[in-house]
């Protein structure tokens, strides 16, 4: 089965000991996204939210509340006053964190970064990059090609957007680039609050040293100067520099730990239903479609977190105010309300609705040019290497927290 497939649900709701026995645990009164029952049963696990729990509820450290229903999550997304980003969206969030913005913030300090930043991700800024991503993806496929073979996340996947970024909007050398994927994926994958905080420090540290650095040379009228130059707030007060790095890390988060999954997913579908493959070789002006289809259907960011500001009243649950809520992007695009068939991937699909880039304020900054990058790798790979598979007895490893990671992915194939 696909990464999406899954079977249907009964009509009647599971009792407590039913979902214990089904998936080690009441996932609608005792859910932990942390759990690795739950990246074992990830879909699955989503698609039971979506019949019968709309509002589940966590114990884990302080709790949380875990929304799932796609009408429920855009209100929430798009309500920044009633539910804020100013406490972050961690939850149980480790110590030594400190709040990245903008992310991590609300209006007017979040529309003041957004308008700051959104000139280097704006459409025409990210198609500029096309060529070079293209060259890229080449570059890399140069690499294995004629082996016949590769596994994908570590030969391509989980080096290309780390590759975009660097060299398009940053400026940070990509030889460094295996350190910092490995310490921004456990920063949020570790198991525990420790090894999280470690590894935050490895590319908080990293960021600004080099930060500092380009402070001293001359300016390149790049991303990283724009930070540099900062922003004046609301009350006239300039942002000082460690607001400035909190920026720069946000982004960086953002630029090399989710588009990878997405990248492997679509490949896997693809590997696995070769009917699918064939209609992209024979059409391949739908991979702009497919692609969005892929980006609904294989959403990297689980979920991400709010502070209740009032008491509100969500699908029937009440939630009241100092609550943490847990928005499920993931859930989200698979809600049958919203997606006709929304557990199958239907790369003709023509009215895709999803909330992978997040709704309102918080919209990924980034989303321009994840499509760009996206739709260029999967042209260039299906040129390159127009028939591949998955490697036999193997499948990918998947690891899930609030982020959704493939760790590894055998692909064979034959370029002749």
């Amino acid at each position: 089965m696909s990464d999406t497939d899954h079977p249907k649900d009964a009509a009647k709701v599971p009792s407590a000991e039913e979902l214990k026995a089904r998936f080690g645990r009441d996932i609608f009164n005792d859910f932990d996204c942390e759990d690795p029952r739950f990246n074992d049963h990830f879909t699955e696990i989503l698609d039971t939210q979506l019949a019968h729990c709309p509002v589940a509820h966590s114990k884990v450290g302080h709790g949380y509340l875990w929304v799932t229903r796609y009408e429920d999550v855009r209100r929430i997304a798009k309500d920044w006053k009633a539910f804020s980003n100013a406490k972050g969206y961690q939850p149980n969030r480790p110590e030594g964190f400190p709040y990245l913005y903008p992310q991590e913030s609300d209006p007017p300090i979040h529309t003041t970064w957004r308008d700051a930043l959104n000139p280097y991700f704006t459409e025409k800024a990210c198609a500029a990059f096309e060529a070079q991503i293209r060259a890229d993806a080449n570059e890399l496929i140069d690499r294995f090609i004629a082996r016949g073979e590769c596994e994908f996340i570590g030969d391509f996947g989980g080096k290309l957007p780390g590759w975009v970024f660097f060299k398009n909007l940053i400026g940070v050398p990509i030889e460094d680039l295996p350190m910092l994927v490995d310490a921004v994926e456990w920063s949020t994958l570790a198991p525990t609050p420790e090894e999280k905080t470690r590894n935050f420090g490895i590319y908080y540290g990293y960021l600004a040293q080099y930060m500092e650095r380009r402070a001293n040379e001359p300016p390149r009228g790049d991303l990283v100067d724009a930070i540099i130059k900062g922003v004046t707030h609301e009350d006239g007060t300039v942002a000082p520099w460690d607001e400035r790095l909190r920026v720069l890390v946000d982004l960086t988060i953002g630029g090399i730990a989710t588009t990878t999954y997405v990248m492997a997913s679509a490949l896997h579908h693809l590997a696995t239903h070769p009917e699918d493959l064939q209609t992209l070789h024979q059409h391949p002006e739908l991979i702009p479609q497919a692609m969005e289809e892929f980006i609904r259907a294989f959403p990297p960011i689980v979920a991400l977190g709010r502070s209740c500001a009032r008491d509100v009243e969500v699908s029937g649950t009440q939630i009241r105010k100092g609550d943490y809520v847990m928005v499920s992007y993931s859930a989200a695009g698979r809600d049958p309300r919203a997606v006709p068939n929304a557990t199958q991937v239907d790369i003709t699909r023509k009215a895709i609705p999803h909330t992978t880039f997040g709704v309102g304020p918080h919209h990924c900054i980034g989303a321009n040019l994840a499509r760009v990058e996206l739709i260029a790798v999967l042209d260039e790979w299906l040129k390159r290497i127009p028939q591949f598979s998955l490697k036999q007895g193997t499948a990918p490893t998947y690891v899930t927290t609030i982020l959704r990671v493939m760790r590894q992915m055998e692909l064979v194939f034959n370029t002749v």
